[in-house]
């Protein structure tokens, strides 16, 4: 382990490479391959299965799962960076969930809809895990980064991920397309269902080694003083939370950003996450093939249009101020989402996936580095990214659970992104009201 002082160059690109790491599994199994093998295993019969006791579209299924996953990691994050920023290894907690997550990426290999139920368990530790360590990476920003560098370093951080979970994608979609070339036997449809697994596999080996080179350079954590952690530190990490809150209570222009952000991320978090099952429900793709290539397409292209709309969206934010470029961003999204209403044909998808990815990674790169410039002067920074973490997470809960009633209740996903436009519009009116003083000048 490396001992690096606060703002040197190596230090931030091993903290900006761990979203080299993990981004792959917001891109394949979020994203593109999963949801496009979920639908898949249902092309044999309608879009709704039994589960749970209920008969559940197929679609409104996994939004629910995924609120629960957002739910319990929402429950569990503001306890465990307490208990982080106590014990000084908050590394530790971020390598755990790392781990959950990409060996649940990996158990995926094994879902069926025989098996409908250990499948879904692993979709919900992959997401667990994934978010999970992003409670800890986002609360090494301030520690690792001056404010003049925090702008910078949170865009090349999701720049450099939406980079390598392309090339990954890339290698994942040649294996589907062409599956003989990389030794996959079976029928067209059976290699490229084989072919989708494998790539499930490779999400959690890529994530896991190369992950080790930030885990390197990133240091240990603040640990508060030299008393020995005893099980008493449950009931301190309750006691750092408290202290947080009070100043949050004190901090009007951190409150009220939170508040805008809470609503924002009920939409742009829910809209990502089932963007690929609108597409494959509602476009009216030619051919099977087509949809999974078309698909597959969009994503990428979102993706690369990302890494120039993140590094647009930061120079924007130096030239107009944090908060001035946020609103322009969420109306924005306003636009997008009630356009989504009215597509049908895959030029149109083509054409709305090229603007999601110029405000996709530019929101959610600006929104975190906003939020830490706001952080008053203090070392408990994981306790109080637990409470963005939390904001965030919440949002999504809400988001997917808005959604998945309306897809089970309509059987129609547009009707749910349509409606995200709501979230977005009361978003806009929040950041309206945060103070534009300071550093969100």
């Amino acid at each position: 382990m490396a001992d690096l002082p606060k703002g040197s160059t190596k230090l931030l690109n091993a903290w900006a490479f761990y979203d080299w790491s993990n981004s792959v599994y917001t891109l394949t199994i979020a994203s593109a391959i999963f949801p496009i093998f979920y639908e898949a295993l249902f092309s044999d019969r309608s879009h709704y299965i039994n589960a749970f006791g209920f008969s559940l579209k197929n679609s409104a299924l996994i939004s629910f799962v995924t609120a629960i996953a957002f739910l319990l990691v929402a429950v569990m994050s503001p306890l465990l960076s307490g208990i982080a920023d106590y014990a000084g290894n908050k590394k530790s907690f971020m390598k755990f969930f790392c781990y959950v997550g990409a060996l649940s990426c990996m158990g995926l290999y094994w879902f069926n809809l025989d098996n409908i139920y250990i499948g879904l368990i692993f979709y919900l530790f992959g997401l667990i895990g994934y978010w999970g360590s992003l409670v800890f990476y986002n609360s090494y920003l301030p520690d690792i980064a001056f404010v003049e560098q925090q702008d910078k370093i949170s865009a090349k951080g999701y720049s450099m991920g939406y980079v390598g979970s392309v090339i990954l994608l890339v290698v994942n979609l040649a294996m589907i397309m062409k599956p003989t070339i990389f030794g996959i036997s079976g029928s067209s449809g059976e290699a490229a269902m084989k072919a989708m697994r494998y790539s499930f596999v490779m999400v959690g080996v890529w994530w896991i080694i190369f992950s080790q080179y930030s885990y390197y350079y990133l240091p240990k954590g603040n640990r508060k003083d030299d008393k020995k952690v005893t099980h008493h530190l449950i009931f301190n990490g309750f006691k750092e939370l408290m202290k947080v809150w009070i100043l949050l209570k004190a901090n009007i222009a951190l409150k009220r950003y939170l508040g805008s952000f809470f609503i924002s991320s009920m939409a742009v978090q829910t809209a990502m996450l089932v963007a690929t099952y609108f597409g494959a429900q509602e476009i009216e793709w030619s051919s099977k093939e087509e949809s999974t290539t078309g698909l597959i397409i969009c994503i990428l292209l979102i993706q690369l249009v990302a890494i120039v709309g993140a590094l647009l969206t930061s120079k924007a934010s130096e030239k107009f101020g944090n908060i001035p470029t946020l609103i322009f961003i969420n109306c924005f999204w306003v636009l997008l989402c009630a356009g989504s209403f009215f597509i049908t044909q895959p030029i149109e998808f083509y054409v709305m996936a090229t603007l999601v990815g110029l405000v996709m990674g530019g929101i959610q790169a600006l929104s975190r580095s906003t939020y830490s410039k706001l952080l008053p002067e203090t070392q408990d920074t994981a306790s109080f990214f637990s409470f963005y973490d939390v904001a965030e997470k919440i949002g999504i809960v809400i988001g997917m659970m808005v959604y998945g009633i309306i897809d089970q209740i309509t059987g129609s996903p547009r009707f749910g992104i349509a409606s995200l436009a709501i979230f977005f519009i009361i978003a806009v009116i929040l950041l309206n009201r945060v103070p534009k003083k300071g550093v969100l000048n």
